[in-house]
């Protein structure tokens, strides 16, 4: 599967919103109003996977080889907050595309993007109980820096993971 990244379009608005429905349970997941706020937010911006072999339309817009419009395979949602902290209010891959790469692209493109935008680290926070995606960001060098309580509307705790931007980004950091 050939997997393209490319900035968010108010277009994949109501695409992103239903992966975010697919990715989290009600309560957890965004309403519509909240991942436009958040969206919406000075210093944030959004990155979105699609699938297929990509070819430009006409007007400039990617369309797969068969000239259907690409899948969107999932996005992330991140911002550079003050004090050069970023923050990723949200990665949501669609179940049958997270053995691909798909969430590690992503998550490597927003750090490159905050990088970029000088943030020294990135903070996030999960479910105490996802465990698919502790272990995903432990993968990527993400640490455990304290539990908020009930953070969750179902009453859950979060965990705050956050990562040091200054090292050299992911995968150049490993062994070679």
């Amino acid at each position: 599967m050939e997997i393209h990244l490319r900035d968010f379009r108010q277009r994949d608005f109501e695409a992103a919103w239903r992966i975010d429905q697919q990715c989290f349970a009600p309560g957890i997941s965004y309403s519509r109003v909240e991942l436009a706020a958040y969206l919406r937010r000075p210093g944030a911006f959004a990155l979105v996977a699609e699938s297929s072999a990509l070819a430009t339309d006409p007007q400039g817009q990617g369309v797969s080889a068969d000239g259907s419009s690409p899948s969107i395979l999932g996005f992330i949602a991140a911002e550079c907050g003050n004090r050069n902290r970023g923050h990723i209010i949200t990665i949501d891959v669609l179940p049958g595309a997270r053995t691909v790469g798909v969430g590690s692209r992503l998550l490597l493109a927003a750090e490159n993007r905050l990088r970029a935008a000088n943030c020294d680290c990135v903070i996030l926070e999960t479910a105490v109980d996802n465990f698919a995606a502790l272990s995903f960001y432990k993968k990527h060098e993400y640490n455990v820096v304290k539990t908020i309580p009930r953070y969750y509307s179902d009453g859950v705790d979060a965990l705050v993971l956050k990562k040091d931007l200054l090292s050299p980004p992911w995968p150049a950091n490993l062994p070679q």
